[in-house]
This record gives C-alpha cells, structure tokens and sequence, in this order.
C-alpha cells in the first residue's frame, strides 16, 4: 500500500468505528480509545450498545446524524459488503478494513465509487508509523 495513500485517508478526522466493542481488551476498544487521544473524532457503530465511553453509539451508518469521512472496520470479511453499501449511500470519503478484515470484490466496489479504501491492515499501527507526515 503507498504511504501517500494512507496518509490521505489518516488526515481524514471523522471516523466512523464499526464493531466496536466496549471490552477494554478488545482490539476495537483500544483504537478507538487510541484515536480519541490522538485528534479524532470517533463514532462508534454496534448495535448491541447504546453508549461506549460517554459516545452514542449508533446501531449502523445509515443512523449517523453527522458528516462521516473514514469507516473503521472490525467485522468479519462475509460482512463487509452491506458496511461499504452503507459507507457509499452516506458518502464516506475512506474504507480501512483492519487486520484480517478481507473482501476484495467489497474494495474493487468502493474504490469504484471513488472511496480510498485500506484493506487487511491496522489503522493504530499505521498511525505510529506514519504520525510525522500527518497534519
């Protein structure tokens, strides 16, 4: 993956974290408590919480109220395809599928609608890395 890539898509500050958990220990939880510390506006999407550390969550991202640059995801690969549907009809500018996360025709169909799309790498990781080209 180019770094000029990634970097685009880490200056993006409205991430939209599906499946997140709010099990401290879970790799989710820790991001997104990584992100949070470090500039970002998350929005954690789970259906199974109402609140995860004082933040709404919303059940999917058609129910986002606000405006939605990059979707995190911590799904299983066999449910990435409705997410980036979803990330498409709300008009997300970025896809990053985490570690393992993988759909190959998921990210032909949203780097076709026009979306920089990170697949089956981790976004925290690549933010240490690449931090000192950030804005």
């Amino acid at each position: 993956m180019d770094n000029n890539h990634i970097i685009k898509i880490l200056n993006l500050k409205h991430i939209a974290i599906v499946g997140l958990s709010n099990k401290q220990h879970k790799p989710s939880y820790q991001i997104f408590k990584y992100l949070n510390r470090n500039g970002y506006n998350t929005i954690p999407v789970n259906p199974n919480y109402r609140i995860i550390e004082n933040k709404e969550c919303y059940s999917d991202l058609d129910s986002i109220n606000r405006p939605v640059d990059t979707i995190n995801i911590f799904r299983r690969s066999e449910y990435v395809l409705p997410i980036i549907q979803s990330a498409i009809k709300i008009n997300a500018k970025a896809i990053w599928m985490q570690d393992g996360v993988i759909d190959k025709e998921a990210c032909r169909i949203a780097k076709n609608a026009g979306l920089l799309v990170v697949m089956d790498d981790c976004i925290l990781r690549q933010h240490h890395e690449l931090s000192v080209f950030l804005n």
